[in-house]
């Protein structure tokens, strides 16, 4: 089962992606959120508030994530 993420972007827009782990289409449900995952692609990005950094990319879900999760509110994550 793929993990499902509701949340916000700042301007109060809900959305809700489930997160594929697949090159080609990393979220599903928003193109909003995906088009967002898109811009980070082969960034470096902190997987928690402390690190560790890995390089965004649309195989990797928990970066993915993280960007969603920094970026976005997350409100809940299955």
């Amino acid at each position: 089962m793929l993990p499902t993420v509701t949340g916000r972007f700042d301007d109060g827009s809900a959305y809700q992606v489930q997160v594929t782990g697949d090159t080609d289409r990393p979220v599903v449900g928003s193109v909003r959120a995906a088009a967002l995952v898109e811009l980070h692609t082969g960034e470096s990005i902190a997987l928690t508030p402390t690190g560790p950094l890995r390089t965004v990319a649309g195989d990797d879900r928990e970066a993915v994530l993280a960007v969603l999760r920094r970026y976005t509110n997350i409100i809940d994550n299955r």
